[in-house]
């Protein structure tokens, strides 16, 4: 008999559309996430050629821009894990690598191994705060981020450089020392258990009262009295308000312990 058996190897495989949707990505989020990948790679190369204010400006636009990509993908339902590892990587270089070599080129450089160690320990910290966020964001309180964000970090020393450029204290001794004390602060602070809001639980997409929005447009305009001062002041305040909240908590519950073994000794 000459009965043949169908060849698998010769068999044409059409791929169905589930095949071709998960070989595809999502433009709109990855476009951000590119566009602020943009902005850090813009601000490294600023740095190197000396333009810090454009570096600072670069670092902050990519925050802004970090910010929304997440927000237009929950929005419009277009979570993908490519997109979630794709931003983990545009991070590290816009707020781990940027502001670390922002800070070299504007004042670290000038302490010779001394601030490369420094800029490299910042680079490292933004490293591990990425990675540990991507390993327990699903069992952390999305409330609160463990340790200092790595976008707030970067925006802590872009902005204290944008500050002490626009007010031309380059080469002073003090902000020399002001420069390694907050990106040195901002590594350590990013490794932290410290907790700071995260300000996830805010609804932007339902109605606010008046004046929260005439609070939103006199903010603005407070800031543009002085860029780099204003914001330079509110991450710091930013900064500070973990610390306070993670001491206020721990007070707390040493407060709650000292009663529960004064109520064990009554009882007893």
């Amino acid at each position: 008999m000459n009965d043949r058996r169908s060849d698998n190897i010769h068999r044409i495989i059409t791929p169905n559309k589930q095949m071709l949707r998960g070989r595809s990505i999502y433009l709109l989020p990855n476009l951000f996430t590119t566009a602020a990948l943009f902005a850090g790679f813009y601000a490294m190369m600023s740095s190197i050629h000396h333009q810090f204010q454009a570096a600072a400006i670069g670092v902050l636009a990519a925050i802004v821009l970090d910010g929304m990509d997440g927000r237009i993908a929950r929005m419009t339902n277009t979570q993908s894990d490519f997109g979630a590892e794709y931003d983990s990587l545009a991070d590290m270089v816009s707020f781990g690598v940027a502001p670390a070599v922002l800070a070299y080129e504007w004042m670290l450089h000038d302490i010779g191994k001394f601030g490369f160690l420094v800029a490299f320990v910042y680079v490292s910290g933004a490293a591990l705060r990425l990675a540990r966020f991507n390993v327990q964001k699903t069992v952390q309180d999305k409330r609160f981020f463990k340790g200092l964000p790595s976008p707030s970090a970067a925006a802590l020393v872009a902005t204290t450089i944008w500050f002490a450029h626009d007010y031309q204290l380059k080469g002073q001794a003090l902000v020399v020392v002001l420069t390694l004390v907050v990106t040195a602060a901002a590594a350590l602070l990013m490794v932290s258990n410290i907790r700071y809001y995260s300000f996830k639980d805010l609804d932007l997409r339902g109605r606010i009262p008046f004046v929260v929005l005439l609070a939103m447009v006199l903010g603005f305009g407070f800031i543009s009295l002085d860029p780099p001062l204003i914001l330079m002041l509110g991450f710091v305040i930013y900064t500070i308000s973990g610390v306070l909240f993670t001491l206020m908590q721990l007070r707390r519950s040493r407060a709650e312990r000292r009663r529960d073994a004064a109520r064990d000794r009554d009882v007893a």
